[in-house]
This record gives C-alpha cells, sequence and structure tokens, in this order.
C-alpha cells in the first residue's frame, strides 16, 4: 500500500514541474502567468512570439505525463503496484500539471500531459486525439477548440482500446479535469471571443 502511495504523490511532483515557466526563466522571458491568458502552457508562451519556447514547453509537458506513467509501468511487477495505482499515477501526473506545488499551485489546462499520459496507458488512443487535435486546430485555428475536441473522444476511445477498466476511468477523469480547466475558453468560444493559435498578446 505504502508503495501504491508513494508511485503516486512521485507522479504528482513530476507533473509539478511547470515547463512553460522553466523554460520562459531559461529563456529569459516573462513568466507565461503575466501575459495573454495567464496560463502556463505552449499555447500561451508562443503568444510571446518564440516558437522554440513554446515547443519546448510542450516537449517538456507531453514527456512528463509519459515518463510518469512508463516509470509506474515498468516497476508495476517490481513494486507490486496495481492497475488501479498505474490508473491513480496517470490522474495524479496531470493533477500536478494543473495544480503544482511548486509554482503555488497554478498550472496549466493539461492538454500537452493529458496527451502523454495517454500515449503511456494506449498510444492509439493517444493517436485518436492527436489526429483529432490536428484537424481541429489546422481546420479551426482555434487551440481550445480543438483540445476540447480531442478530450471529448478520449474517452470513447478509451473505452473501447484500454485493457484495464481502471484506465478507462482514470481517462474519464482526466478528460473531465481537462474540460473544467477550460470553462473559460469554453466561454469565449460560445461568445465568439476565442483568440487563435499564435495571436500575439495585446
Amino acid at each position: 500500500m505504502l508503495l501504491n502511495l508513494l508511485a503516486v504523490a512521485a507522479a504528482y511532483l513530476i507533473g509539478s514541474l511547470s515547463f512553460a515557466v522553466i523554460v520562459s526563466k531559461f529563456y529569459g522571458m516573462a513568466d507565461p502567468r503575466s501575459y495573454g491568458s495567464g496560463n502556463p502552457g505552449a499555447t500561451n508562451v508562443l503568444r510571446s512570439g518564440k516558437k522554440k519556447a513554446a515547443a519546448l514547453t510542450l516537449l517538456g509537458d507531453a514527456l512528463k505525463g509519459l515518463v510518469a506513467v512508463l516509470l509506474a509501468r515498468a516497476l508495476q511487477d517490481t513494486l507490486g503496484l496495481s492497475d488501479a495505482t498505474i490508473a491513480a499515477v496517470a490522474v495524479a501526473v496531470l493533477v500536478g500539471h494543473m495544480w503544482p506545488v511548486f509554482f503555488g499551485f497554478k498550472g496549466g489546462k493539461g492538454v500537452a500531459t493529458a496527451l502523454g499520459v495517454l500515449l503511456a496507458l494506449s498510444w492509439p488512443v493517444a493517436l485518436i486525439c492527436a489526429l483529432v487535435w490536428l484537424v481541429m486546430a489546422f481546420g479551426f485555428k482555434v487551440s481550445s477548440l480543438a483540445a476540447l475536441a480531442a478530450t471529448l473522444v478520449s474517452p470513447i476511445a478509451a473505452y473501447f482500446l484500454m485493457p484495464h477498466g481502471s484506465w478507462v476511468v482514470a481517462t474519464m477523469i482526466i478528460a473531465l479535469l481537462v474540460l473544467y480547466r477550460h470553462q473559460s475558453n469554453i466561454k469565449n468560444l460560445l461568445g465568439g471571443k476565442e483568440g487563435k493559435i499564435g495571436s500575439k498578446t495585446e
């Protein structure tokens, strides 16, 4: 039981590494929480005009989700971790990203990290979500709309393609968390006020 709890706690701490803030500091840029949407994520970093920083943020946020879950899966037999613990690790790394202990519990909206988590749980599910995101992003040029579409598809794909019920439940929880964090974007979309991908900070 203790090892299961430690695995979940470790996943939360990994998730708490906010690459938007870390990368911005490395490049001597403004804190991404201080401009644009105020969201420490790749889309907001892109508003600074620094495409490389945005790409590194996206990569870092996705990798931490991927690594946290893959590490737990790799150590599952050695540490005696249950499939439910793997599911909890998947949720915990996302919670860490959204409410990071290292950055005043002010984190991102979790799209890239969620994709990394899904890739570690089931690459076909992640591929489907990524394709939905790409089609929507290129078609409408609105990052949040693409993210919301991919998020809504994820539990459906998980139901058919994931091997464990607890992982499907974790995917549903992840989807709900991502939707919750996009409340303001949903309101803006409904009001026709949501910005396009790459738009500069006013």
